[in-house]
């Protein structure tokens, strides 16, 4: 009996040994996440990952080379939200790499990354790209501005549809990203240079029917993303030489593929408005205004309408930074930015109201670099 206890007691002990270490990764993925940022670097693109603490905190970790090649560029080479995008259940990370033509999965385990392969676009200079359940799409701005689909495995590779290929209105329309719709009936596109918002409703085999064209509520349509609630956002970076004369929009999309706009235009008292992101509530939708350095704020109500929280800006970021895309936590407590002018990740809790308090900043980025995608969870 003695021999036994003894023999149980020194298993019992070398359980406990590993235990600890292992419980510590599953509380940390519990409480935490981790927030991903990409270099686009024209000779070896990379992404950098910062473990995110149960405060909001960041800490800068490894990066991770795409096996691909960015576009290189100083500030927002890419023009496009989306150029980095995370799964519904953060377990696979798609980046583009503009340089090479092609895009890169990763597994996502907490803040480590693995390369799982780096596949063709289907056409050249890759900017965003979309997933939802087993469909990815690829918006491409180079050659014809295209569209090309993929189906994604269960073991995390990436299939090209045959016929996916679907171009936008013209071929220099400067695509700058691609959303679906909550219940997988279309993917929205928008188009800088021609100021439209593209319509594709998605046919039973992943291939997309024919193209609606819808004219921006405002001038400047620059990026689109859905709220849980089906409504889809456009932020607009506003008319030329205005002043602090950006907004955003609020549409219903109706069965043919058209844009109703719910709200036209709210401005966000900011310059050149070119990302936005949702709660995954969806009560909160914010705006990044980079060339004023702020954040503004809308509460979004059930029929899709917005309204300035707490006089619209909520958040200032450093001076000089630049804020570029914006990204909020799973859980919806932490917001941060992408600032390119200083290389760092700036971080900012969510309040019950929508007010911002900022929580400050991780560096690490290069401050010339030409920085373009971000992602968290």
């Amino acid at each position: 009996m003695l021999k036994t206890s003894h023999v149980l007691l020194t298993t019992v002990l070398a359980m406990s040994a590993v235990l600890p270490a292992r419980s510590k990764a599953q509380t940390s993925s519990a409480v935490g996440g981790a927030v991903f940022v990409m270099t686009n670097a024209a000779n070896n693109n990379q992404i950098v990952a910062y473990k995110r603490n149960s405060d909001g905190s960041l800490e800068e970790g490894r990066t991770f080379p795409t096996g691909g090649r960015g576009s290189g560029g100083v500030t927002d080479p890419l023009g496009s939200q989306g150029a980095l995008t995370l799964n519904e259940k953060h377990t696979l990370l798609f980046a583009v790499n503009a340089g090479s033509g092609n895009i890169s999965v990763f597994q996502v385990r907490g803040a480590s990354l693995s390369l799982l392969e780096t596949v063709p676009c289907g056409g050249s200079e890759p900017v965003a790209v979309a997933q939802r359940g087993s469909l990815v799409y690829v918006v491409n701005a180079g050659g014809a501005s295209d569209l090309v689909g993929f189906r994604l495995t269960p073991d995390g590779h990436l299939k090209q549809i045959a016929g996916s290929t679907t171009y936008l209105s013209t071929g220099t329309s400067g695509p700058g990203s691609l959303s679906f719709s909550p219940d997988g009936e279309f993917l929205l596109v928008t188009e800088k240079l021609t100021n439209n918002i593209d319509a594709f409703h998605i046919q039973s085999n992943g291939t997309l029917g024919p193209i609606v064209v819808n004219p921006s509520a405002g001038p400047g349509a620059f990026a689109v993303s859905f709220a849980p609630n089906g409504t889809a956002l456009v932020v607009e970076t506003g008319p030329t030489g205005g002043t602090n004369a950006s907004a955003i929009s609020s549409y219903t999309v109706v069965s043919n593929g058209t844009l109703t706009p719910i709200s036209a235009s709210a401005p966000t008292l900011g310059a050149a408005t070119c990302w936005l992101a949702v709660t995954p509530n969806g009560q909160f939708v914010y705006t990044s205004n980079s060339a004023s350095s702020t954040i503004s704020g809308f509460a979004l109500s059930a029929s899709g309408a917005l309204t300035p929280v707490s006089g619209t800006l909520v958040g200032t970021n450093p001076s000089g930074s630049i804020n570029l895309e914006i990204v909020i936590s799973s859980g919806g407590k932490y917001l941060y930015t992408l600032d390119s002018g200083t290389g760092t990740v700036s971080i900012f809790g969510i309040n019950q109201d929508g007010t911002l308090t900022s929580l400050g900043g991780a560096g690490g980025l290069s401050e010339d670099a030409g920085l373009e995608g971000m992602a968290a969870f």
